[in-house]
């Protein structure tokens, strides 16, 4: 039973998710909330394990999520829920879209899109933050990576490697 619901909680996440692997963070948190499957601080090391490792955010987020939730078998099953949708409809969209990309009303669609999705990616931030920033070392280092990033376009690998880094040091 825990497989049939991790592939359809991770296909429901698929499913509405639009705009890559940040926007599925908000939903993650709600899975955490509903099912108590992983803990808020568990979800914010997923992230973290999930923005610094190869591939995609969403796919690494739902294999750790699965993992933790009903091990490897668990992993495979909520990693499979979650990229279905998007096979089927990528499928659906290249059939259509060869036929209708220059209508107006396509392309209307598509911008309105756009702020829904900013809208869960900052709820994201948000519910990181909270988290995330609960002491005056914590929010130091966050503006201080900040200013780093603003004043020095580096490769964002660097910051992550320089972010881990100072959290071991620190204990953060």
């Amino acid at each position: 039973m825990i497989y049939l619901l991790l592939f359809f909680e991770f296909f429901k996440i698929g499913l509405f998710a639009v705009g890559g692997g940040a926007a599925t963070i908000p939903f993650l948190f709600d899975l955490s909330e509903k099912y108590h499957w992983f803990s808020f601080e568990e979800l914010t090391n997923m992230i973290a394990v999930a923005e610094s490792t190869p591939g995609p955010i969403g796919v690494n987020m739902a294999t750790f999520a699965g993992f933790q939730t009903a091990g490897i078998f668990g992993a495979i099953i909520a990693t499979l829920g979650l990229v279905t949708p998007s096979l089927i409809i990528i499928i659906m969209v290249a059939k259509l879209l060869k036929c209708y990309a220059q209508n107006p009303n396509v392309q209307i669609v598509l911008g309105a899109i756009r702020p829904a999705v900013l809208a869960l990616i900052l709820f994201a931030l948000m519910q990181i933050a909270k988290i995330s920033l609960n002491t005056s070392l914590s929010i130091g280092v966050f503006f201080m990576l900040t200013i780093l990033m603003l004043k020095y376009k580096k490769h964002p690998i660097l910051y992550i490697v320089l972010s881990a880094l100072i959290g071991v040091i620190l204990k953060l």
